[in-house]
């Protein structure tokens, strides 16, 4: 017996996995998404068509397509023949199972059940970051990432719930982000809610001193990386406020380009020197002044410039040698 099925495109469907939805469309450009759908809907009636029949049928240029293809197979969406003309829809489900299985290793029972009683609290958590910055739809590969941060960086719950809501707002839910600012606070020794109340008020006061610079500088728009860096340095590392710092300023109206570099010399020979504030500052410097005043000016003597030297007198002896001579 053979059994076939005859429908109507009509009445079918394309089905896209909801992980696919939750974990790379909210990255991948409006383009590639069409284009991964079309891909989804083409493998399902297995049909041959080129980049440039994709491109005319989505209504978008051939190397934009092309782009769609090579980011969907870096994403592993999709793979690729060597010669490209196969493409194949790769099973994301699958591999998103990979990531939440893990093989088991052999324990004590003392260990399994603090493991347990730890998974069970940290599951407890990792509910809660779901429910607060996921709406509840948070994708299962996210349970063993927070898992795997959680060992990393050493940070308790606190911390981790800052971490995400901190990503959440400002620039989004992306790994590579949440990596980059774990890694950053993890560089900062925070690993604690005190740990990170000291950075945050840190943080506060770069960024206030970071705009009065601005506007007394008149700068629009954002500073460099490595401007940033001296203002950094100048707080956490110097420990200067916000006074000391303006002081600085007023002194680059005196060089004729004033930059970073011209004020992070000012501020590095104070910190060399020990200053703590603006009043240790202006009393050094009032009292080097009025040494340099106090000090004993040594007169040098004049000398009349008009008579002051002996006439060179000449005898006889002289005149008659000079006239044999001659």
């Amino acid at each position: 017996m053979i059994f076939d099925v005859n429908f109507s495109m009509l009445y079918s469907d394309t089905l896209v996995p909801d992980v696919f939805i939750s974990e790379y469309m909210p990255s991948l450009e409006s383009d590639f998404v069409k284009v991964y759908i079309y891909c989804l809907f083409l493998s399902r009636y297995r049909k041959s068509m080129t980049p440039d029949m994709i491109a005319k049928k989505l209504e978008l240029r051939t190397e934009r397509v092309k782009d769609a293809l090579t980011r969907l197979e870096d994403l592993g969406l999709i793979t690729r023949s060597a010669d490209g003309n196969e493409i194949t829809i790769c099973d994301i489900k699958e591999k998103e199972i990979k990531k939440v299985c893990r093989a088991k290793t052999t324990s004590t029972p003392e260990e399994a059940e603090l493991s347990m009683e730890r998974s069970k609290k940290r599951s407890k958590f990792i509910s809660s970051i779901n429910n607060a910055f996921f709406q509840g739809v948070m994708s299962p590969s996210w349970y063993t990432d927070i898992d795997a941060w959680f060992d990393k960086y050493g940070f308790e719950e606190d911390v981790m719930y800052a971490l995400f809501k901190h990503c959440y707002d400002h620039n989004g839910l992306s790994r590579q982000y949440i990596t980059k600012v774990a890694d950053n606070w993890y560089s900062k020794n925070i690993r604690n809610s005190f740990d990170l109340d000291r950075y945050s008020m840190e943080a506060r006061k770069i960024k206030d001193i970071r705009g009065m610079i601005m506007k007394k500088l008149r700068r629009r728009g954002s500073l460099t990386e490595y401007e940033d860096a001296y203002i950094e340095k100048w707080v956490s590392e110097y420990n200067f406020d916000a006074d000391i710092i303006e002081e600085a300023l007023r002194r680059t109206t005196s060089a004729q380009s004033p930059s970073f570099e011209y004020i992070n010399s000012i501020l590095t020979n104070w910190h060399e020197k020990g200053y703590k504030s603006k009043e240790e500052i202006l009393a050094a410097e009032n009292a080097a002044r009025a040494a340099k005043q106090a000090k004993p000016r040594t007169r040098v003597k004049s000398v009349p410039q008009k008579g002051n030297f002996e006439q060179r007198k000449y005898d006889d002896e002289y005149f008659e040698k000079l006239y044999k001579d001659v």
